[in-house]
């Protein structure tokens, strides 16, 4: 049986969902015609959530007439999010972009920096600010800076900490997956520059780093380094999860590895006798509203199951 027989109850569910949803279904879980996704791309903005966030961004480009904080309805954290809806680039969208580029990077190292008592450009930041810029397809010198400065801030176990200058000696999986995301819609995005066979490697030895750690557990005690690392939210923000890594590597098509095993089998476990994903946890702080409830069926954590299991079938 194919995958899309197989799961046809639960892609049925899927598109009765809101239009991002729908978009995603299409792109990568059903044999869609070009034209049926990119149609459904185009309603993103028009109607659903993303409507919705669109209608609150004010007249000068930003949310909350903010830039990083308060979170969760900053500038940042709303087109990071509008991103992971695989939002169309539209000039509002990239307005915004524009503004998070011009108020945050640091000149200094070429890392993207928020806060005027900082010395230096915060990691984390930087590489889910590169995801977005590169998704949104903003072309600017300052990108290839912000590479730069990834790659210079790589720890020696080959992840990344954003408590690095502060004298961190193990990397961080919250940090290494905003970092690894970012490089990946770089690459996509700038395949021939000079810099992008060096993203593409230290990819490779990010992924090494979680690969070692089975994605959620200690290289020392084998135990799991972080429980809310196992369960399903989203959005992510900047956290870590095991969904959230899967995810990266299943769209980056990585060999797989018996290293994922434990995590997969934690995924296939939260399954409910419905065939569908609940939302596990949500990350607290203010939000301009819940686009689902914690405890219930979730269509964001269905598609994304969906997508490592086809992916690994």
């Amino acid at each position: 049986m194919d995958f899309q027989k197989k799961y046809n109850k639960q892609i049925k569910w899927l598109m009765e969902g809101d239009p991002a949803i729908q978009y995603q279904t299409l792109r990568d879980l059903v044999s869609a015609e070009v034209e049926d996704i990119e149609q459904a791309q185009s309603q993103i903005l028009k109607a659903g959530w993303g409507k919705r966030f669109m209608e609150l961004q004010e007249a000068n480009g930003t949310w909350s007439n903010a830039l990083y904080s308060p979170k969760w309805t900053s500038t940042f954290y709303t087109v990071l999010l509008l991103k992971k809806f695989g939002a169309p680039a539209h000039q509002n969208i990239i307005k915004a972009c524009r503004i998070l580029l011009d108020k945050g990077f640091y000149e200094n190292d070429g890392g993207i920096n928020y806060w005027k008592t900082w010395k230096q450009g915060e990691c984390c930041i930087t590489g889910m600010l590169l995801s977005m810029l590169c998704y949104f397809q903003i072309a600017d010198d300052r990108l290839q800076r912000m590479v730069e400065f990834l790659i210079a801030e790589q720890m020696p176990d080959k992840g990344w900490n954003c408590e690095r200058y502060r004298g961190a000696k193990h990397s961080s999986f919250h940090t290494t997956i905003s970092v690894l995301e970012g490089l990946w819609e770089y690459e996509k995005q700038y395949p021939n520059s000079p810099l992008s066979e060096t993203a593409q490697k230290i990819q490779l030895e990010g992924i090494e780093f979680l690969l070692q750690h089975r994605l959620y557990k200690s290289s020392t005690t084998c135990q799991t380094v972080d429980p809310k690392m196992i369960k399903l939210a989203f959005p992510s923000r900047w956290y870590y999860d095991i969904m959230r890594c899967l995810d990266y590597f299943q769209e980056k098509d990585i060999d797989k590895d018996e290293r994922m095993k434990d995590a997969i089998k934690l995924i296939l476990e939260k399954q409910t006798t419905d065939g569908v994903w609940r939302l596990e946890h949500k990350y607290p702080n203010k939000v301009f509203f819940d686009m689902e409830k914690v405890g219930k069926p979730s269509r964001w954590n269905t598609l994304r199951a969906l997508r490592v299991l086809k992916w690994l079938e």
